[in-house]
């Protein structure tokens, strides 16, 4: 019972995710009015892109350091996790920008970035693919992981700061926690972001057994 209690609060959290970010009396603010309630998907999406792609860049360290499988089925699998929540958030960025913006893509420099990021990311997986011997490709995939992470940080989180933008929390717009992140939208947003997170590495684990799995049956083969 003691290793499914993360995966019961998982489902408990996304269930109270979705039915309290319904529910709850969202801030009346002008233009965005119901489509702040996509506050408690957008952005933890996102949180657990970052944390995910953390611990991908991690374990490609550590497969370079110490060249064990696992660290590299650990490296590609939270990176193919983290770019699913990376196109989950585009997407509901996407739509939120309808709303709030006027048109699903404006070309505003936090759009563009992460668009960008993705692209890298992208990448990462083809370089992967085009190796056959394993470990050639956990390690040259696993210096390319770190530069990418490396382009990632600025792109999403320091180059759109420097620029006009209409992004909150990004040239000079503030954020959300700034003035209008009230009670009732803390209540379903910081165990939203423990959800989307908690539920990335539940993906993600699946994802790393079944290599292991695989792996396993192709070497007795």
């Amino acid at each position: 019972m003691k290793q499914y209690w993360w995966k019961i609060l998982t489902v408990a959290l996304l269930f109270y995710t979705v039915v309290g970010g319904l529910l709850f009396e969202a801030p009346r603010l002008p233009i965005l009015n119901e489509t702040i309630r996509n506050l408690h998907f957008h952005v933890p999406m996102w949180f657990g892109m970052m944390i995910l792609l953390t611990v991908s860049v991690v374990n490609s360290i550590r497969y370079l350091r110490n060249p064990l499988e696992k660290y590299d089925y650990i490296a590609v699998e939270s990176a193919n996790t983290g770019i699913v929540f990376g196109i989950l958030g585009l997407l509901t960025g996407a739509v939120w920008a309808k709303f709030t913006w006027g048109s699903f893509w404006s070309g505003d420099p936090k759009q563009n970035a992460s668009a960008i990021a993705m692209l890298i990311y992208f990448a990462y997986l083809l370089l992967r693919n085009s190796f056959t011997d394993h470990q050639k490709r956990g390690r040259i995939s696993a210096v390319y992981n770190i530069f990418a992470f490396a382009t990632y940080i600025p792109l999403i989180y320091i180059l759109p700061r420097l620029t006009n933008s209409l992004h909150p929390g990004a040239g000079g717009n503030p954020g959300f926690n700034a003035y209008d992140l009230d009670s009732n939208l803390r209540f379903v947003f910081y165990p939203a972001v423990i959800a989307w997170s908690l539920l990335g590495w539940w993906i993600t684990s699946l994802r790393v057994r079944y290599r292991v799995i695989e792996e396993k049956v192709l070497s007795n083969n």
